[in-house]
């Protein structure tokens, strides 16, 4: 490793997540923006201002919709992990809206497929959002859909697969994300 991959490698090892894995041995072949990058990701994972089932159901809307197969695998986990229902993870899985999300789900899973799919959210999808919580949740998500977006990218690209011996866990959509 040149002196500044080495650099960003120990800061990802040092860091909350300790393992050279999904987009990171990727982001080594540009260092200076990989460990940029994985700061943004360190505070989205770990320190965002949403609770983390619903910061989780964000990332896997984004890797739903990229079909991103190595995110899905490492963040389904992370969601159930954090108390989302395993039928609203099936269910996005699927491409479709879950039936039995709780109120605060609901309110993310709009602004989330709202923005990812009109690029832009309605003034009653910005207020539901602001109003349960607050500004600065709606920046965090906003970052935390980009920022996976560059990781699903990411992945896909350098053709991350899953580990060895475990399943793709989505199939290809029938059509576009809602």
């Amino acid at each position: 490793m040149t002196p500044e991959q080495a650099c960003m490698a120990d800061a990802v090892l040092g860091g909350p997540r300790g393992r050279l894995i999904g987009p990171f041995n990727a982001w080594l072949r540009s260092p200076e923006l990989g460990n940029r990058l994985q700061k943004v990701g360190e505070y989205i994972r770990f320190t965002s201002s949403l609770p983390t089932r619903l910061n989780e159901l964000a990332i896997l809307i984004v890797a739903r919709s990229w079909t991103s197969q190595f995110e899905w695998w490492a963040h389904a986990k992370f969601a159930l992990d954090a108390g989302l229902d395993p039928q609203v993870v099936a269910d996005i899985a699927a491409g479709q809206r879950p039936a039995a999300m709780r109120d605060d789900e609901a309110v993310v899973y709009d602004f989330a497929t709202e923005l990812r799919r009109e690029k832009r959210v309605s003034d009653a999808t910005y207020a539901a959002m602001r109003g349960r919580f607050g500004e600065q949740a709606i920046i965090d998500v906003i970052v935390a859909m980009g920022y996976y977006d560059i990781v699903s990218m990411t992945l896909n690209v350098a053709e991350v697969p899953v580990p060895t011996g475990e399943e793709e866990p989505l199939k290809p959509p029938d059509a576009p994300y809602p």
